[in-house]
């Protein structure tokens, strides 16, 4: 299995900062990435949806003989991780857990407010691995429907960006949340903003420094980490065109090429 890929999916473009985080700390591993842009946002959805969208693309990975696949969402981390670790064959990990440990390990006055989406919020997974990691903590959570779409259109350096940022960011600056989850993938895209609202004083997390780094732990332990050259294959569920287009504001690279791969289909 060591020179089998490791896949990794999301609901659209924000698992690309996952990707870029793997690809800089594993950079001989084979990756497929598959982004579900027929359904983005997974935010609003219901648990029910959301996991049969996370299995269809699983099993699509299995057939591509990967070794592990990563649930570079957060909404799919919180709804359906427990069910794919049940119905997948090969190990699932999720953004979750490693992004509320290092909160967890990061604030200085036990204050750390979650930006998520309405579903990531509303599951209450991260308040309840930071409070396992660190019993006394206040967490705050705060939906941000809105962020996932702004960068789905390219609007992350937009006016509008800002706005919803400073109407969101209200409850956190108030709170006096000195550390700050950013509980999307997509919302790293717009951390330039995020950290100019909220100011120096505030770390900001992103799971995805983290999470490769577990991945590479992962791997060594199961002595299935590669050899040679890696490699990159990317697949998008609708108008892949317009994700390669996207991908390149995130990854800073141009895509060769981004396959349509229509869930089961």
């Amino acid at each position: 299995m060591n020179n089998a890929p490791i896949g990794i999916f999301d609901s659209g473009l924000g698992g690309l900062t996952i990707l870029k985080a793997l690809r800089r700390t594993l950079p001989h591993e084979k990756l497929i990435y598959f982004g579900d842009t027929a359904n983005v946002p997974y935010g609003s959805k219901s648990k029910q949806t959301v996991t049969q969208f996370s299995l269809d693309i699983a099993r699509f990975l299995e057939q591509k003989g990967v070794k592990l696949i990563i649930v570079a969402c957060n909404t799919a981390s919180a709804l359906a991780l427990h069910t794919l670790k049940k119905q997948i064959s090969v190990p699932v990990l999720g953004v979750i857990e490693p992004g509320a440990a290092k909160a967890a390990a990061t604030t200085r006055n036990g204050r750390i407010a979650v930006l998520g989406t309405e579903a990531t919020v509303k599951s209450g997974a991260y308040r309840q691995q930071i409070l396992h990691k660190r019993p006394q903590t206040h967490v705050l959570q705060v939906p941000c429907p809105l962020f996932v779409p702004l960068v789905e259109e390219g609007w992350a350096k937009k006016p509008l960006s800002e706005l919803a940022a400073r109407e969101y960011l209200k409850p956190v600056l108030k709170n006096g949340a000195d550390t700050v989850i950013l509980g999307c993938t997509h919302y790293p895209v717009l951390k330039p903003v995020i950290a100019r609202v909220l100011g120096k004083q505030v770390r900001l997390v992103d799971s995805a420094d983290t999470l490769a780094q577990e991945v590479k732990q992962f791997l060594s332990s199961r002595q299935q980490q590669a050899g040679g050259k890696g490699s990159l294959a990317i697949y998008a569920s609708d108008a892949p065109e317009r994700f390669k287009r996207l991908a390149k504001h995130i990854l800073g690279t141009q895509l060769s090429t981004v396959r349509l791969k229509k869930l089961n289909a």
